[in-house]
């Protein structure tokens, strides 16, 4: 025998002997337990002690005068769910209700929740003498009723928008929490899985559901359309826009080479207006001269170079002569030319 097994029954040794001499048993508190003391005794505060036990205790005491109650201080869960063997009960355990619009709908839900330690004596006075008693008698039963109520609040359409159902959960565990933390009990979390319409009414919404995507298809169809028509427009603007950039550009040319070729022509027409001016300046300036005494003389002179060489034949003066102090210059020519066809016969 080894010096451990040795120990373990010393130990059941001084156990049992206590027990003998003192009718005292052991009650171990677990490592996630809170423990609390009733005193049934005729002396002393009898009922539920405010003392408690904490995790990993030993109590010893003597079952006919005291009793220990322990809870578990871990997360506990309530399951309630439509799907058999899963839940907290063996068969169905959903919840039903009608939404705000009258529909019937099931909702699986689950509730989280844990005691608060320090109140675990008001929980064994006044509330529940174990953790079964206090989930199926307190919890379910809040559970079970204000959910109902709030999820209802929902409409049809609503539940399937996670974040209105998200919304109403919490909204669930803040009423829980209003009504159990007096209790003791604290709500963690409040949180919806699967829910169901009534079979008809599950169909309606699957067929408008696939219209809805056919409506949102051609939805998409239409905005697809309307996109490629903006953009053959946006092409047709733009290819407007570049024969109106092109005419503009020939206009502009046309009018700079009009603009170039009417000052061209205006300083052209210019010169030519200065040129017959200057000219009838000088047809002007000629006669003045031709007018006065040197142009009698001038014409005579021209006359005379123009007889230069030329056989001159002397007329009787009067009687239809010549009369040489008047020269009359047509008169001396027509003379002359008829001189001159006589002197050819």
């Amino acid at each position: 025998m080894n010096n451990r097994t040795t120990t373990i029954l010393k130990r059941i040794a001084v156990v049992g002997l206590m027990i003998a001499i003192t009718g005292c048993i052991p009650q171990r508190i677990g490592a996630k337990e809170v423990g609390v003391k009733t005193n049934k005794a005729l002396f002393g505060t009898r009922g539920v002690q405010q003392e408690i036990a904490e995790s990993g205790q030993v109590k010893f005491y003597n079952p006919l005068v005291t009793d220990w109650n322990t809870f578990d201080k871990n997360v506990q869960i309530l399951d309630m769910t439509a799907v058999q063997g899963r839940g907290d009960r063996a068969g169905r355990d959903d919840m039903r209700f009608k939404t705000i619009d009258g529909n019937d709908i099931s909702l699986d839900i689950i509730i989280s929740y844990r005691i608060n330690p320090e109140s675990a004596p008001t929980i064994l006075q006044d509330v529940a003498k174990n953790d079964e008693d206090l989930k199926e008698n307190i919890v379910r039963t809040i559970a079970r009723s204000k959910p109902r109520d709030i999820f209802g609040e929902l409409e049809t359409e609503e539940f399937y928008d996670a974040a209105k159902r998200a919304a109403q959960a919490e909204k669930v565990k803040m009423v829980m929490n209003e009504i159990l933390e007096p209790y003791g009990v604290i709500v963690g979390g409040v949180n919806t899985g699967d829910y169901r319409f009534n079979p008809e009414y599950q169909r309606a919404i699957e067929e408008k559901k696939v219209a809805d995507q056919q409506v949102e298809k051609n939805r998409s169809a239409t905005a697809a359309a309307e996109e490629e028509y903006k953009r053959k427009v946006e092409e047709a603007k733009g290819e407007v826009a570049k024969m109106i950039a092109k005419a503009d550009g020939e206009f502009e040319r046309a009018k700079i080479e009009a603009d170039a070729y009417y000052i061209q022509q205006q300083r052209l027409a210019e010169a030519i207006i200065a040129e017959g001016e200057a000219e009838a300046a000088g047809i002007l300036a000629m006669n003045e001269a031709l007018s006065g005494a040197g142009g009698e003389a001038m014409v005579k002179l021209k006359i005379a170079e123009a007889l230069s060489g030329k056989k001159i034949m002397m007329l009787p003066i009067g009687g239809g002569g010549l009369d040489v102090r008047s020269t009359d210059i047509n008169s001396l020519l027509q003379l002359y030319g008829l001189e001159k066809v006589a002197g050819k016969k």
